[in-house]
């Protein structure tokens, strides 16, 4: 009969653990990173969604901070989701009112925040000046791991590591 013997067996539980051990925070970093990246991306798409809406509707449309997935709530913490919404009366800062469309729903950033130098983006038809900013995505790794994306006044999104100014992001504390 064949099988292993005490010792072959500590060394083998002692080299999964070891193995373990140094992949466990590789595998979380990559999880985190994977979750950032999705909320990012996610948001990026929303702001192309919102200007291509604006142009084919030839419409405002606005993409606010929702907690409730119905109406904007107006403070600069993104994490609790977002909506975007046709904006027909352009009521400032914008709303949903009754009869005015909402586009997209989405839920909560869990892993961290959102941070935003705006309460709201209007994204207008035609070339007309759209709301830039700057929101902020952080998770439990802090600074060095944020990630923002940046709105310029045309409705453009980019995914920077570093602000509008070319500095170093900053996390709330």
């Amino acid at each position: 009969m064949k099988g292993f013997t005490l010792v072959e067996l500590v060394v083998s539980l002692l080299v999964v653990g070891t193995l373990l051990a140094v992949g466990a925070p590789a595998l979380q970093d990559l999880v985190l990173n994977a979750r950032m990246t999705s909320s990012v991306n996610s948001f990026v798409h929303n702001i192309h969604l919102a200007r291509q809406a604006a142009q084919t509707s030839v419409r405002d449309i606005a993409l606010c901070k929702s907690t409730d997935g119905r109406q904007c709530a107006h403070d600069r913490r993104w994490s609790d989701g977002w909506i975007v919404f046709v904006n027909t009366d352009k009521d400032d800062p914008p709303q949903v009112d009754d009869g005015e469309a909402i586009l997209r729903v989405n839920g909560p950033f869990t892993d961290g925040t959102i941070r935003a130098n705006r309460r709201a983006f209007v994204f207008r038809p035609f070339r007309k000046r759209s709301t830039n900013g700057t929101l902020v995505f952080c998770d439990r790794r802090g600074d060095e791991k944020a990630r923002a994306v940046i709105v310029s006044f045309t409705g453009r999104p980019r995914v920077s590591s570093r602000n509008s100014h070319n500095k170093p992001l900053k996390c709330a504390r």
